[in-house]
Formats: structure tokens, sequence, C-alpha cells
């Protein structure tokens, strides 16, 4: 443990209030707190473990014990901690593994205290620096699924946006996957080996944002200590700041000064220092919409658009939905360790009429939730939430009632082969199907080749 020294990994993470470093049972071997003044352990906890130092926690609730035990990380989780006084403190914590030689020897945590109004809206600083190994985790170009002309034209543009040293701004709805861009951008170019990092900027009060982005010194305020601000250390990499338009105006015309001196000046500081990173910013609304209600100022979006990427809702990415749906999938039966196949005939209409207000995030979400409630191989209607079915089955009747180039007859007979692919969908043989619609075998093949339904019985 003494080969990874410490003080370094400690100067890179620099922005935390806390830091705790275990062996590979859990015995603390380094412990730091800046915030003594709102939370105080009565014991020394070097070469204790961490379950002894905090004994409400157990090998399941500790996120040491769970990283030690995985070898994953875990990002960005929320804790209440108890201090001594009875006073409950709540931090933002994340927490790495130390791996050696491909063995998990150890863990990093590391938190922030933060207020419980404030700290829904913190999200993790995403940091990668030299040789660090965490910078497989950022995505990368080949991370970007898609069939849809326009993004497959982003995708050619990427590397020569990266190469460059211009700001670029991205606009898209929420859950587009501008984090997924603004990642890409940094491994596909010149910076790849210096670091990247990220804040998400809504809602974030305006005084400490600016703390976060320009730093602080000790004593500029009650608990205050000397930190650098996130353009200081992005400096050489990129610094990425999402939902721009949510920052207070007077905010960005301070954004807008740093950018255009290249240099910042700690909160309570009387010196600048100068930086060098590629700004990538985003917006989840129009820039011309967000300066028109004065979101956004016009000459900082001037600024920060040199290069300016728009990403298309997922409703407009034709069957990027089912390619996305697959690589969802995928991941899920690994982190799972389940084997489904893919969604049923019915789940492919529900998508494709789905207009996915949350886009690729409500995407991924929607087939995590899946997964939690799944008993076949294939996803089906029953394992989607509520408020998509509803909204397909009262879309699809309403629909059916309006046409009124369909016959009755018709219209029976689209109800009554849908409501027969639902049973296929939900059963494991044709058999339990017909006894679900309550009829016989011999009538259930009837329909099936009435309505030419045979291939979509194959994995039956």
């Amino acid at each position: 443990m003494k080969e990874l020294q410490f003080d370094r990994i400690l100067n890179m993470f620099n922005y935390f209030d806390g830091v705790i470093i275990t062996d590979e049972r859990g015995v603390i071997e380094y412990y730091f707190n800046s915030r003594s003044d709102i939370y105080s352990l009565r014991m020394d906890p070097i070469g204790k473990n961490i379950l002894e130092v905090h004994p409400y926690l157990t090998e399941e609730t500790s996120s040491i014990m769970r990283v030690l035990k995985t070898g994953k990380p875990i990002y960005d989780q929320i804790e209440h901690l108890k201090t001594e006084h009875g006073q409950t403190v709540t931090n933002v914590y994340s927490t790495f593994p130390i791996v050696r030689d491909g063995v998990c020897v150890g863990a990093i945590d590391m938190s922030r205290s933060v207020d419980d109004k404030t700290h829904q809206n913190i999200t993790r600083q995403h940091i990668v620096l030299p040789g660090n190994t965490e910078e497989k985790a950022l995505y990368q170009l080949g991370d970007i699924v898609t069939e849809c002309p326009q993004v497959l034209e982003l995708k050619k543009r990427i590397p020569l946006i990266a190469d460059t040293n211009s700001a670029v701004m991205i606009y898209g709805e929420t859950g587009t996957g501008k984090e997924l861009i603004a990642q890409s951008i940094h491994t596909a170019g010149k910076r790849r080996e210096k670091p990247f990092i990220s804040q998400n900027c809504a809602a974030i009060p305006s005084t400490l944002l600016e703390s976060i982005l320009f730093g602080t010194v000790k004593g500029a305020y009650t608990g205050a200590e000397d930190r650098p601000g996130l353009f200081e250390m992005a400096d050489g990499g990129t610094l990425f700041l999402d939902e721009i338009n949510s920052m207070e105006p007077a905010m960005q015309a301070k954004i807008l000064r740093a950018i255009e001196e290249k240099q910042v000046m700690r909160i309570g500081g009387s010196r600048t220092v100068r930086f060098d990173v590629k700004l990538i910013s985003a917006l989840n609304e129009e820039p011309c919409v967000c300066m028109e209600q004065g979101k956004l100022r016009e000459d900082l979006f001037y600024r920060l658009s040199t290069v300016l990427v728009e990403l298309p809702p997922l409703r407009e990415r034709g069957t990027d939905v089912f390619l996305l749906s697959d690589r969802f999938i995928c991941q899920n039966n690994k982190v799972m360790n389940k084997s489904v196949l893919g969604l049923s005939e019915e789940v492919r209409d529900i998508f494709r009429m789905y207009t996915w207000p949350g886009n690729v995030r409500e995407l991924r979400n929607v087939i995590e939730g899946a997964f939690a409630n799944l008993r076949s191989q294939v996803i089906q209607k029953d394992n989607l939430p509520s408020y998509m079915t509803q909204s397909y089955d009262e879309e699809e009747l309403r629909l059916m009632a309006q046409d009124t180039e369909m016959s009755l007859e018709e219209k029976v007979a689209a109800l009554e082969k849908r409501l027969i692919l639902q049973a296929l969908d939900s059963s494991p043989s044709e058999r339990t199907a017909a006894d679900r619609l309550k009829i016989s075998k011999q009538s259930l093949n009837y329909k099936l080749k009435k309505y030419d339904l045979k291939t979509a019985i194959s994995r039956h």
C-alpha cells in the first residue's frame, strides 16, 4: 500500500472534504477530514476496520466494503452520518478500487459535505488525470451507437473538433447524451492524456458554483480551505459545463471574463492563476430561446459556440431506439447475470409509438427497470412502466376508432390479432397461450394462419 503514494493521489482529488484509504481488508491506512468543525471521530481511525469506525455500517451498506468485494467504483452516492453531538451531516461521496496487477488491493473513498438543499443538484466532478486508469471509464467514439444520419455525421466531425482548442457548445434535450459527446471529444483529441472534468450547473447557488469553478483561499469564509477550482484542475485538459443556461447572469459574466482572460482568481485570493482548457458547454434548451428569455448572455453564447453541435432527440433517430435497447440489454445481462434475448413484438410497437421525452436516459432506465421484474428471456409489455403501456393502449385504440377507412370487421380483427400477440409473448408455448385466451389449440392455430402470425411465434 505504501507504493501508492497517497499524498500524490490526494493532490489529484483535493476538491473533496474527506478521504479514506483502506487496504484490501477494509483497514484504514489514511484518513483526512477538513470539516472537523461539523464532523469528527472520537477515536483515531488509522489501523481500524471501516466497520469498527462506523459500527452502523455492514459489508452490504459500506461502499468501501462493496468496492473491495466487486472491484467496481461507486459514484455520486448520498450518505447521512451522525455526529457525536447527534447532528446529521449529508455527504456526497464516490469510492474507487485500487488495483495492482489485476487484483483489488484497497479502496479510496472521497466525500464532500453539502447541505440538504444543495446535495440533490451537485453531480460528480468527473476527473481523469495523466496515467490514471480511470480514463477507460470515459466514453469514446465507438460508444456512440447509431444509424441516424445526423448522428453518424457528428461521429465523423468529432475527431476534427477534438484536435482544435475551439470552444464547443452542445445543444440537446435532457437525456440525449450530451456528456457522451463531450467525453468522446476529449478522448478523441490531443488532450486525452490530461484531465477531463464535468460539472452540472443546474440549480447550484451562484456562491457555491463560484467557489467550485474558481477555487477558494483559506479563511475566505467560514470553513473555506485552500482549494483549486475546476478551471485550475482541468488545466491542459477539458472542462465540461452542463446546463450552463441554468447559471445566473452575474455568474455567466464572471465565466466569460475568466475565459477571455484565461485566468482565474480564487475566492478570497489576491493573485491570478492562468489555465489552458478546452471548454465544452451544453444546453438543454434551444440557444435562441435561452437568449430571448434571458437565460443565456449573448456574449457568452458567441464565445462558447465556436463549434455548435445539435443532438437530435431519440424520437427522431429512427431505429436507434432498438440499437440502443440491444446495447442496454447486453449491459444488464452482464451486470445481472441474465440471458435476455430482446424485445417482444408488442414492446417494439410500443417503443416505436412512444415519444421518449426522457430520450436515451429514459430508455436505459426503462430497460433496467424491465430486468427487475422479468420472468422470461424476452422483455414483455408487462415489464414496462404503466405510464408507457397505458399511453400506448389509449393511443392505439384512439387511432383505430378514428380510422374511418377500417370496417368494423377489420377493427375487430386488429384487436384480436393484438390480443393473440400479447398471449404469445407472455407464454412459453402455443398451448399455454391458447389456455390464456380460453380457446382451443386448434382455434389458435387457425387464427395464426389467418393473421399470418407463424413468424411471430418462431421463438416459442
